[in-house]
């Protein structure tokens, strides 16, 4: 019997493919995994994620790239302070650059 695996799975799966040095978006994954209005979801997937440190949550952001899981993460700008260490440049909360430095699941993975 094969085993199904659940919304929150596929979501760090696809998280778990994201380069260093690149963000992608809650909606990008969302679509990606064919449920386009689970934005939602797809935040309280990464949020349940920092029990498995191959999910990197810090490299998912909302659609203008603002850090809007800041909350979820230990420490005062942990969050910030992971994508700096990847070399992306953060302003009052938000990814510069963020069209280039954007990594889009459904153009960059095959399904």
């Amino acid at each position: 019997m094969v085993k199904e695996i659940g919304f929150f799975e596929k979501v760090h799966r696809v998280a778990e493919q994201i380069p260093c040095g690149r963000v992608t978006s809650y909606g990008a994954i969302a679509k990606y995994l064919g449920t386009p209005k689970s934005a939602r979801m797809v935040g309280w997937a990464m949020n349940a994620s920092h029990l498995n440190p191959k999910v990197p949550a810090h490299r998912v952001v909302n659609r203008i790239g603002m850090l809007s899981g800041k909350h979820h993460f230990q420490g005062t700008n942990l969050m910030q302070q992971l994508l700096e260490s990847e070399g992306i440049n953060v302003v009052d909360y938000q990814v510069q650059n963020f069209e280039s430095l954007f990594w889009d699941p459904s153009k960059d993975l095959t399904p």
